[in-house]
């Protein structure tokens, strides 16, 4: 994570994506959804999509949404 946060553009990203996920979030529960899936990548996807991963999740668990994280690749 301290490799992200030195990327000058990573700030602006994360917190966009944090807004963006942030707010379709309840217009799913207005139509009933019972799940939203998320997918982030990147190259190798052991690093940088895992650590934006957990923080995503661990940001929208603290706003009371329930989360379930699957890091698909990072046994590869």
């Amino acid at each position: 994570m301290a490799y992200l946060e030195k990327q000058p553009e990573y700030h602006e990203f994360y917190r966009r994506l944090l807004d963006f996920v942030a707010y379709l979030l309840p217009e799913y529960q207005k139509e009933m959804k019972s799940y939203l899936t998320i997918g982030i990548g990147c190259t190798g996807g052991k690093h940088r999509s895992v650590a934006v991963g957990q923080r995503l999740a661990d940001d929208l668990t603290d706003r009371g949404f329930t989360v379930e994280i699957v890091h698909r690749d990072c046994k590869r």
